[in-house]
């Protein structure tokens, strides 16, 4: 049984904006061919680098965003290689692209002309605001689209004098490009049950507003504000805090407590385990957790037995985790069925036990340097799930053969 995707082509216009769509379609199995321009894309110069060597090749953003791919220069202001841009996209499934409104159609390669040659092809545009509202495009950059989305304002502190932060990472870029992984494949079903293909047009600002949960749903019917909050949802009232401090200066975060009677049971059992039951001074409250058969998150601030016991169940917590590691309490906590997470630092991550099983953390060759380098893997996994993937593309790496395959009419 072949990979997910296998037997899908797409084509590639090399965008920051659309990288991480491009990344997970190959990573499935797809055949994705980025086009670059000559000398490669310019997100190819961002650092850092490998070995501090400002190198396209070595460029650690390129590499993340990029693998799984072919690499193809083409120069799309030469007629030439327009044509011969042409000749790809005819062979595609999908073209994949994030260029700015105008710039393709000024060159007679966008999406309505290329469409009309082949209805079957399936175009998929990741742009700031929509190519359908390209009359209000202006410059934009990630932060810029969290804050128009809304999420900025949801990410914070407790402590509103400290200004709204913005999710780290590309996060519009993600989000937007997940968006057009989703649209795509959905758009191959259509195709593959109507032999029509579609243009799926993807807003990174709208995308970034309906992934805010529910502050956009409470403004619009309660014509509520959420407030951010230190490590947990936005919240029109304040909640409680569940980040806890471990006995290594790390934190877990508990984000539902102790709520059914089971958790009271297990918690008392933790406490006895580790000595320390004497030192939670309401640990009766504990007791008429089990004896009222638990609480729901509903009856805390409303109910004051509930809202006691429930508070009991998060010093439980507190005590317990001052006694043992960020893993010690992660692991301990999941096997009492409580819900937690370990934060953890990029390396913690990869070297948790947890991930390591999964096989998140992916071994990668870089044959041109000699050397092999762990990566994040696929975020999901599955039967057709490749369980490896490949290297990001050097710049023109797979011009020749790529071109070759056209003119032979074997692409």
């Amino acid at each position: 049984m072949g990979a997910l995707l296998e037997g899908l082509r797409v084509v590639e216009l090399a965008s920051d904006r659309a990288a991480y769509a491009g990344k997970l379609l190959g990573d499935l199995g797809a055949d994705v061919i980025v086009v670059e321009p000559p000398g490669g894309h310019a997100s190819r110069g961002y650092g850092p680098f490998v070995d501090d060597d400002p190198d396209p090749d070595r460029c650690l953003w390129w590499w993340h965003y990029n693998t799984s791919k072919r690499s193809v220069v083409l120069d799309l202001t030469s007629d030439d290689d327009r044509a011969r841009f042409r000749q790809l996209a005819a062979t595609a499934d999908i073209v994949l692209e994030g260029e700015d409104p105008g710039w393709l159609e000024a060159l007679g390669i966008d999406h309505p002309s290329l469409r009309a040659e082949h209805p079957e092809l399936i175009w998929v545009s990741v742009t700031p605001f929509g190519r359908a509202l390209a009359d209000l495009h202006e410059p934009s950059t990630d932060l810029t689209l969290l804050a128009g989305g809304g999420a900025v304002w949801n990410c914070g502190y407790d402590d509103h004098t400290i200004t709204p932060i913005r999710p780290s990472g590309n996060h519009a870029q993600h989000t937007a490009s997940s968006f057009a992984l989703l649209g795509a494949l959905t758009a191959v079903v259509h195709r593959d049950a109507t032999g029509a293909g579609q243009h799926v047009d993807v807003s990174m600002l709208a995308a970034t507003n309906v992934t805010t949960e529910v502050s956009s749903v409470y403004w619009l019917f309660e014509g509520a504000t959420l407030q951010r909050q230190t490590g947990r949802h936005a919240s029109a009232e304040p909640t409680t805090d569940i980040q806890i401090r471990c006995a290594d200066g790390g934190y877990v975060a508990t984000p539902l407590g102790l709520t059914a009677a089971s958790d009271y049971r297990a918690a008392i059992e933790w406490l006895e385990e580790l000595g320390a039951l004497d030192e939670h001074p309401e640990a009766f409250f504990l007791h008429m957790g089990i004896d009222r058969g638990g609480v729901t998150l509903k009856e805390v601030g409303r109910d004051a037995e509930a809202t006691e016991i429930y508070r009991a169940g998060r010093d439980a917590l507190e005590i317990i985790a001052s006694k043992l590691t960020v893993a010690e309490v992660f692991v301990g906590a999941q096997q009492r069925g409580f819900a937690c997470g370990a934060v953890y630092a990029p390396d913690e991550a990869l070297a948790d036990p947890h991930f390591v099983a999964r096989g998140y953390p992916t071994p990668v060759e870089h044959p041109e340097l000699g050397r092999t380098y762990t990566y994040p893997g696929l975020p999901f996994t599955g039967e057709m799930i490749p369980d490896s993937i490949q290297r990001a593309p050097l710049v023109g790496e797979h011009t020749k053969l790529v071109l070759d395959e056209l003119e032979g009419g074997t692409a």
